[in-house]
């Protein structure tokens, strides 16, 4: 899909959504129009040149003759086939008829809504610009306050254990879920012969509800700063490492104005916290990008999340990510972009510095 036209749905889908919060402001009853992630065989098609005359079985040939009425008309989507096999969609009409493709309301139907084992995907998945949120990847920069060159690395993921509700399959799967999430996040010094300054490990364990365009999320997690002993030993600093640790109770929102758009909130307060940490922290931001398997061209993204914390009188920090991203049929994600971070640090054994940090990096999702 041409960057222009991405680019002019981006545009319309920020005046969707200010004429949405408009008119809820106003007291109106609004229902943003809602459609799933991309898939073909799910999608409005246009009506044949006659109507079916019944809903009895069709034989392939009608099937082909369909797919060929397809091909051939003037569509603006881009779809030029249909998938016949997929299990959401039916056939309806007699042989000697065109065929029309109806859409099944898939995560609507109780029968699709199984109890699901260790499911390939996630209905909760992490901010894309979370700075402590489990994934693989890493972002390179300059922190511009002492013109130290830094990579910030994240290892780790995030899992489903158990689901009841539907399968994702190309879209965004529905139900209850419990996973599972953890993550180390080194700090090494380029400056510094690549000397590890500290590292902040994170685990959790989510559990997740999805409806439509609304998830919700309430999880414990804990976390923990430590210092690096290379830092350590090169700026004698052993002894004035802290403890910084946080047990944590949290709660979140996101909701999907528009395919491409994931609007979030969460709070979370720390029954146990140490070392400068204080109980209450708040997040909230957008994540953009065109919704569904993009292919091998992939698609621009945008992500902003901002943290406030306690120990900061409620200030904290902002994050603002842009680039490229991939995402495959079971909804994992490959980004590649710019990374831009300003608030005090992001590693927490520093939690009281300030840091303005501009570069790139590279984040996968899973």
């Amino acid at each position: 899909m041409p960057t222009s036209r991405l680019l002019f749905r981006y545009a319309a889908a920020a005046v969707a959504v200010g004429e949405f919060i408009a008119a809820s402001a106003s007291g109106q009853t609004v229902s943003p129009t809602w459609t799933p992630y991309r898939n073909e065989s799910v999608r409005e098609l246009p009506e044949p040149p006659s109507a079916p005359a019944s809903n009895s079985p069709v034989p392939t040939p009608a099937a082909a003759q369909y797919a060929q009425y397809l091909a051939e008309s003037p569509l603006e989507t881009e779809i030029t086939a249909v998938d016949l096999a997929d299990p959401r969609c039916r056939l309806v009409g007699v042989a000697d008829s065109p065929m029309l493709v109806m859409p099944i309301d898939y995560d609507s139907n109780p029968a699709n809504w199984q109890w699901r084992l260790l499911p390939a995907d996630v209905i909760w998945s992490s901010y894309w610009a979370g700075a402590h949120e489990p994934r693989i990847g890493a972002a390179w920069y300059s922190e511009r306050t002492t013109g130290a060159s830094l990579l910030d690395a994240t290892l780790g993921g995030r899992a489903s254990l158990v689901r009841y509700g539907t399968e994702g399959g190309g879209r965004r799967p529905n139900g209850w879920e419990l996973q599972v999430e953890g993550a180390a996040i080194p700090r090494l010094n380029f400056n510094e012969n690549w000397d590890l300054e500290a590292t902040d490990f994170r685990i959790g364990a989510p559990l997740v509800y999805g409806r439509d365009n609304w998830q919700w999320k309430l999880s414990y997690y804990h976390l923990s700063s430590h210092m690096g002993d290379e830092f350590a030993i090169r700026e004698g600093a052993l002894a004035q490492r802290i403890n910084f640790s946080r047990d944590a109770l949290a709660t979140a929102i996101a909701f999907y104005p528009l395919p491409a758009w994931r609007w979030y909130a969460e709070a979370a307060w720390a029954f146990h916290y140490d070392g400068g940490s204080e109980p209450w922290e708040f997040q909230f931001g957008v994540d953009i990008a065109e919704p569904g398997p993009t292919g091998p061209a992939g698609t621009p993204f945008i992500a902003v999340n901002g943290h406030l914390r306690e120990e900061h009188n409620f200030g904290g920090n902002v994050v603002a990510q842009a680039g490229w991203l991939w995402r495959g049929p079971q909804m994992k994600i490959l980004r590649i972009g710019a990374h831009y971070y300003n608030g005090k640090s992001s590693q927490f054994e520093f939690f009281d510095r300030f840091e303005h940090q501009i570069g790139g990096g590279v984040w996968y999702d899973f």
